[in-house]
């Protein structure tokens, strides 16, 4: 599977995953959080989606494009996996988190 991760870290990070949670009827696709650290919050798009696209700052972009390295933690979808956890798993195969939507959420957020 292939998508693009967007990342936004901390308490930042946790209050846009809530405000997609709203924005999306309580469903906004899959996103994974990082318990330690920068306790990242890392939302699943479709890939290539984040090319090209403006984001505010402390976004961090994580896709294929020419010129870049991306890796994204991904949690079992079963067991222990600490310190990442799904705060929303997968729901079906192709389902990520709304590419339009999240850049807004982001800027009315962070911006």
């Amino acid at each position: 599977m292939q998508f693009d991760a967007v990342r936004v870290d901390g308490d930042e990070g946790r209050r846009l995953a809530f405000l997609m949670e709203v924005i999306a009827g309580g469903e906004p696709g899959p996103v994974v959080v990082e318990a330690n650290g920068r306790r990242a919050v890392y939302f699943l798009v479709p890939a290539g989606s984040t090319v090209g696209r403006s984001w505010p700052e402390g976004v961090i972009t994580l896709n294929a494009a020419a010129g870049r390295i991306g890796c994204v933690p991904i949690p079992a979808l079963a067991g222990r996996t600490w310190p990442l956890v799904w705060h929303f798993p997968p729901t079906a195969p192709g389902r990520f988190v709304h590419a339009l939507l999240l850049p807004n959420a982001a800027w009315a957020l962070l911006g």
